[in-house]
């Protein structure tokens, strides 16, 4: 493709300035620090480290969850003036801030590929295909509405504002999420969250591009139409099918080839990551979707183990390499919410734009997209409910301000941050009762 030039509807994305990285002063800051407090650091870390192995066992029955313990020690540790200066801000370092949580979702969504093994029909698939074609869309159209009434937020922020939010986060989810490799059957809410989390991401990012277009002021015929050929069509379509034919060809390659070659005979998990990077790089050389890539290829992987113990090893290095990047980032995450003074300037406009997508706008949508189904009332009240907003939010947010100039940034950050927060809170103490009921009446 050399030489070619894509034309997207967005404008050309700034050029990052590597010298913020490097600030001489600031750099010198942390290396002091760190050294000087080297093996604290080092009991820190492996004290943290333990904490993600075991405090799940420990919570098992409680209404806690793992979110809310790491952003609590984040919020505790960043509060003291000494450490709140290397608290993140999120209009300060928005490069890493995005790196960060592209990394994390791209590993969450191939763990959650490797875990789904129903064959994709619309039987199957039903409750899924209502969650993205029905309740994502109409979600994004609220919020956006919500955020433009009552933050009076510009066009372009309000659909920012309503893409970012509306998908149901892979990274946070995993409490309400398929267990284990292939346990989906008969748990149609854990299967419909799995798989919604694992497709809307990808979903939602056409919209991420319409509302850069609509911060350039470009939205007209010509430019709706660029949209929808470039960042639907081809996007969605490349993702979708270097997604599974990269799934299949490593499939070949881990469970296919001879008896002495097959990657499978290695035992090393790893061999998740390396797929999960191969594929999202490539599909994103060719203008795709990565998201949708790297899931597809899950599911690829997933098909091609046909029972193979292996998907279970793959599964579990993404599932531990995920939980221990969730660490840091939720612990920086709560950092960013008190060193970083995210909410400082939270109003009750801001409280009541998380309460409606909270309380009333996700859980309203999804319950009367569902209610026509044949299933139990409490089974379809968890798919509307748990719609939980996490680190996808955040992601979304910082790639669409590094790639446009949109207004009110900071109002932004301040309700997608006070939302997760609440989403963390009020999911991660009330999954563990809802789910057990539900398990209960399974």
């Amino acid at each position: 493709m050399t030489g070619v030039r894509w034309h997207s509807v967005i404008p050309d994305s700034p050029k990052l300035d590597v010298t913020a990285f490097a600030d001489p002063l600031f750099t010198s800051l942390i290396g002091a620090f760190l050294l000087e407090h080297y093996k604290i650091w080092l009991l820190v870390i492996g004290l943290v480290v333990l904490l993600v192995a075991w405090l799940p066992l420990l919570l098992k029955k409680l209404p806690l969850s793992l979110p809310i313990i790491f952003v609590g020690l984040g919020m505790a540790v960043f509060s003291f003036t000494p450490l709140s200066v290397f608290s993140p801000h999120p209009v300060e370092s928005p490069v890493m801030i995005e790196k960060a949580t592209e990394f994390i979702v791209i590993i969450s969504l191939m763990g959650a590929g490797l875990k789904i093994g129903r064959p994709f029909t619309l039987a199957n698939w039903g409750i899924t295909i209502r969650l993205l074609a029905i309740v994502m869309p109409l979600t994004i159209g609220a919020i956006a509405l919500s955020g433009h009434w009552i933050l009076g937020l510009p066009l372009a922020s309000a659909l920012l504002l309503g893409a970012c939010l509306a998908p149901t986060d892979p990274v946070l989810a995993s409490d309400v999420q398929i267990e284990r490799p292939n346990s989906d059957d008969g748990d149609e809410a854990r299967f419909a969250l799995t798989s919604e989390a694992g497709l809307n991401d990808a979903l939602a990012f056409p919209f991420v591009y319409l509302a850069l277009a609509a911060s350039a002021g470009t939205l007209g015929f010509a430019t709706i139409g660029t949209w929808l050929w470039q960042d639907v069509i081809w996007r969605l379509s490349v993702g979708a099918l270097i997604g599974a034919a990269g799934g299949w060809l490593l499939g070949q390659i881990i469970y296919r080839l001879p008896q002495n070659t097959r990657l499978s005979r290695t035992g090393d998990g790893f061999i998740a990551l390396g797929a999960t990077l191969v594929i999202y790089a490539t599909t994103e050389f060719a203008f795709g979707y990565g998201f949708l890539a790297v899931f597809v290829a899950g599911l690829m992987l997933n098909r091609s183990a046909a029972g193979d113990n292996f998907n279970s090893e793959l599964h579990d290095f993404a599932d531990e390499t995920e939980r221990l990047v969730m660490m840091v980032l939720l612990v920086l995450f709560g950092g960013i919410l008190t060193g970083g003074e995210l909410l400082a300037d939270i109003g009750w406009d801001n409280v009541l734009v998380a309460a409606l997508v909270l309380l009333v706008i996700r859980p309203m949508i999804g319950w009367l997209a569902l209610i026509d189904l044949r299933r139990p009332a409490l089974e379809r009240f968890v798919i509307a409910f748990f719609g939980i907003r996490g680190l996808g939010s955040v992601y979304y947010l910082a790639f669409a301000l590094n790639h446009g100039a949109f207004e009110d940034q900071h109002a932004l950050w301040e309700t997608v941050g006070l939302i997760i927060l609440g989403s963390i809170l009020l999911h991660g103490i009330s999954v563990t009762p809802i789910m057990q009921r539900l398990n209960r009446g399974a």
